[in-house]
């Protein structure tokens, strides 16, 4: 098992480096420029953060969930839940 996390980028209409996917042991965290905005846990459903920015950021929601702008959750409640993923309270 590889304890590093790995890089790789998602979206193919912006540079590599705005759009990467960081996978850990357990987690993956989709950045838009250097914001978290959508994480899976252990290949569970990717939770997606609603679109508080503009429309570059729009189409890189979209290659995560594909447009589907109804399953997206508020910003508030997607930090909160990534922070408890990540500090290990969930």
């Amino acid at each position: 098992m590889n304890l590093l996390p790995t890089f790789e980028t998602y979206c193919k209409k912006t540079s590599p480096q705005n759009a990467l996917v960081l996978t850990f042991q357990h987690v993956r965290i989709w950045y838009s420029y250097r914001t978290p905005v959508a994480f899976s846990v252990e290949g569970g459903p990717i939770v997606v953060r609603e679109n508080d920015w503009k429309q570059t950021t729009g189409r890189h929601l979209s290659a995560i969930d594909g447009g589907d702008k109804a399953t997206r959750i508020p910003g508030e409640q997607f930090e909160r839940r990534l922070a408890e993923i990540i500090v290990g309270t969930a």
